[in-house]
């Protein structure tokens, strides 16, 4: 059988029908319910009934069901002599019942003709079908509660993107972004010019060089030092930022 362990357990409901034709002599027993083994009408709707109830066993990989309401109704047809057989099915389950209306149709429309074969052979069941089916769906709760990780989510902006702003790699803010967005990049611009600021300074006592220093060595020396500087003031300002967020 289908897993269906996973599916919520909703109201589901499943109509069918069934036509059964018969001979004109069978159509007036079965009408006056003088036919030879009884109530026709009576037995085959306790019959479908009983089918829509054990399905599960009829069909090898149906589901059995616990069956809130199972009902078999007959509409004549007196110009045709026929009989509309319409059964019906509930339950609150994770699947449908329409395997349990189209068993019980079919069982009472061979009920029908089980119970009038004495008089008429030639009795012709036409149409089984499946008329209508429904599932209420599951009703799911709006607390505020269970919505706060969603707003989180859709909140939380892609690690690449805010470390290629904090460290002022990115492009500047473009018209419509925020104006906190466009302050906090401009606080980590001016971060790191005042440390290429205090470059020359640093660079000059760094292993010995000096500010008039011209050789390689010394301004490889001053491009490192610069290039840390650089990075802990947009270390700096970064935490500064994210704290302050935290305390809003």
């Amino acid at each position: 059988m289908v897993d269906v362990s996973s599916k919520d357990a909703t109201e589901r409901a499943a109509s069918a029908e069934a036509v059964i034709v018969l001979s004109e002599e069978a159509f007036d027993l079965v009408v006056s319910g003088t036919a030879k083994k009884g109530d026709v009408l009576a037995t085959a709707r306790i019959a479908g009934i009983m089918a829509a109830k054990k399905t599960s066993e009829l069909i090898p990989l149906c589901h059995p069901l616990a069956l809130s309401h199972a009902g078999v109704e007959f509409t004549p047809d007196v110009e045709r002599h026929a009989f509309k057989i319409v059964a019906s099915a509930r339950t609150t389950g994770p699947t449908g019942v329409e395997m349990e209306a189209l068993t019980a149709a079919s069982v009472a429309a061979l009920t029908i003709y089980d119970m009038v074969k004495a008089v008429d052979r030639g009795a012709v069941i036409e149409s089984i079908k499946l008329l209508s089916t429904s599932a209420a769906r599951a009703e799911r709760s709006l607390s505020a509660s269970s919505l706060l990780p969603h707003r989180a989510a859709r909140s939380r902006r892609p690690a690449r993107l805010r470390r290629t702003v904090l460290d002022g790699r990115g492009p500047a803010p473009k018209l419509g972004q925020s104006f906190k967005r466009a302050r906090g990049v401009a606080r980590i611009h001016a971060a790191k010019a005042a440390a290429r600021d205090r470059v020359g300074e640093a660079g000059c006592h760094t292993r010995g060089t000096s500010s008039t220093d011209s050789s390689p060595a010394g301004r490889d020396t001053a491009g490192v030092t610069a290039e840390k500087l650089a990075k802990a003031g947009s270390v700096s300002v970064w935490m500064r930022c994210s704290l302050a967020k935290n305390e809003r």
